[in-house]
């Protein structure tokens, strides 16, 4: 999204006054008042900006936002400070996997639940899971696995329609299926790492429900597993706290198996 031009903001209201008998103009200030909405639309545009980077990237430091957006590192923590005052982000000390250097580590800034109601995710959140919890009171986990299995259906369909000409190599196929899920909203990326491939998702558009539901993580991991056509561990998720859904291509897997093609590793405990 980026910064409109506002016309209003070369007028700067200086009111001129004739000149005197002696022909000299005197010198004027310009009128000032109330800041201009113009400036207001700006600010709320920038931080618009800010909310969809966080909720594209997942967890990220002050200094990484003000460089993708241009800022300065003043101008960033001007912003963040106003969403952390209306509860849009909170701030939360960055996560350092293996070997950790000396001194704290850096500030991440994360995407409230009231921030990305704002973005317009999770409307559906609370009658969706009472639908669930009524699902498992009538039909038992059976029916929930069931009801699971059928939602992800649709989405398996139409990424592997966006895969046809993705070939056989699960890493190629994991790069064609983060642009469908891209697509779908999933915020998604492939990655090549040294054991292999990476898929993460920044967005979950059920990750409420997911939270209580593991079903629907479990589903949407076998559906991958299918679609790269291999062996995939899902190593994080949104539903559990984490800032993205992180699934494991191995290098060397073996292929799929029906019924049981998934492993999920927890990485974070």
């Amino acid at each position: 999204m980026g910064l409109r031009a506002f016309g209003d903001l070369r007028n700067v209201g200086v009111v001129k006054k004739a000149a005197g008998l002696s022909g000299h103009r005197p010198a004027t200030a310009p009128v000032v008042g109330p800041p201009t909405s113009a400036a207001a639309a700006v600010d709320l545009s920038t931080r618009g900006r800010v909310t969809q980077l966080l909720l594209a990237q997942g967890p990220t430091t002050a200094a990484q936002l003000g460089s993708a957006l241009g800022l300065s590192p003043a101008a960033i923590r001007r912003h963040l400070d106003a969403m952390l005052a209306d509860g849009d982000v909170v701030a939360r000390e960055q996560t350092v996997r293996g070997h950790r250097g000396r001194g704290r580590p850096a500030k991440v800034f994360v995407l409230t639940d009231e921030g990305k109601v704002r973005c317009g995710t999770h409307h559906y959140d609370n009658m969706a899971t009472a639908a669930l919890r009524w699902i498992a009171r009538t039909g038992g986990s059976r029916a929930v696995d069931a009801f699971a299995a059928e939602q992800v259906s649709a989405l398996e369909a139409r990424c592997r329609a966006a895969m046809e000409d993705a070939g056989d190599d699960p890493l190629a196929r994991a790069e064609a299926l983060a642009g469908a899920l891209t697509a779908e909203g999933y915020a998604a990326n492939a990655s090549t790492i040294a054991t292999g491939g990476q898929l993460c998702q920044h967005h979950c558009p059920v990750a409420h429900v997911a939270a209580e539901f593991p079903q629907l993580c479990e589903a949407e991991t076998a559906v991958i597993s299918r679609l790269v056509g291999t062996h995939v561990q899902r190593l994080a998720t949104i539903a559990h706290g984490d800032g993205v859904c992180t699934t494991h291509i191995p290098t060397q897997p073996g292929r799929a198996q029906s019924g049981n093609p998934v492993t999920t590793v927890r990485t974070d405990r």
